[in-house]
Order: structure tokens, then sequence, then C-alpha cells
């Protein structure tokens, strides 16, 4: 869905509906970019396993980042526990919805990270959580 109006600075239209734009455009920014139909039929021919799971990488090296097991010298400038509690819990409401869905082959070593992010979560922080109460836990049960 595509609007050439603006949309007010809440994200939502005039009358009150929430839009998103999906524009195609390429890298550059200018218009007449790649065919739309064949986007489509490329992300058709992934398979919803894959997507999950991509999905979940993706989470899971954003917590990563932000639980502070980044490498470099600028790894401690981003760790940041507040938004590495956002991104752990929803990777864990994702593996915990999708594990029936995608089998134990692909959720086991999605439900192994994890539970390795809460437990670095843990560890980095001051202020420790009361059990069941950590990142993801009210999805996972309690992390030891």
């Amino acid at each position: 869905m595509s609007s050439t109006s603006p949309n007010p600075p809440s994200g939502t239209a005039a009358g009150g509906e929430h839009r998103h734009s999906f524009d195609f455009a390429p890298a550059g920014g200018q218009e007449g970019g790649p065919d739309v139909s064949a986007q489509v039929r490329d992300i058709a021919e992934v398979a919803a396993v894959e997507v999950i799971t991509t999905t979940a990488v993706h989470l899971m090296s954003a917590a990563a980042v932000k639980v502070g097991l980044a490498e470099g010298p600028e790894a401690d400038g981003l760790k940041d526990l507040d938004e590495a509690r956002k991104l752990i819990t929803a990777l864990a409401g994702l593996v915990t919805a999708a594990a029936p869905e995608i089998g134990s082959q692909h959720a086991g070593p999605l439900r192994d990270g994890l539970r390795s992010l809460q437990l670095a979560f843990r560890e980095a922080s001051l202020i420790p959580d009361e059990p069941g109460k950590g990142p993801g836990e009210k999805y996972t049960g309690p992390v030891n």
C-alpha cells in the first residue's frame, strides 16, 4: 500500500487508519526500479521455515550486539540492555510460536541461541530480574 499524499507524523492516515508504504525503489531512490511482480515471485519461492529462521537469526544478532557480545573497540558503546530486552522478548515469542511449525531440527538451535542470550542478559544486568521475569521468560519459562 503506497500513498502519494504524506502521512501524518504519527504514522496514521487522515481517517485514523494505520498505513505502511512498501515502495520497491532501487537503493539510489530512483523511480522505475525493479519489477514488483518479479520480487513477489522471488518471495513466494522462499519457504516459510526459511523466512522464520532468517528473522530469528536477525533478532539474535541484534540482541547479541545490544547485550554487549559484539567484538571490537566500540562494542561497549553499542550495549543497550533496554533494547536487548525487547529483542530477546520478541525472539522468544517468535521461537515459541513457530517451534511446532518449523520442527525440532530448526527450533532446537534457535532455542539454544535464545537461552544463551537470556543468560548473557542476566550476566550483563546490574540489577537481576526475578526468576521468570527476565527477557522472554514469559514465553520460555525461567532460565538459569
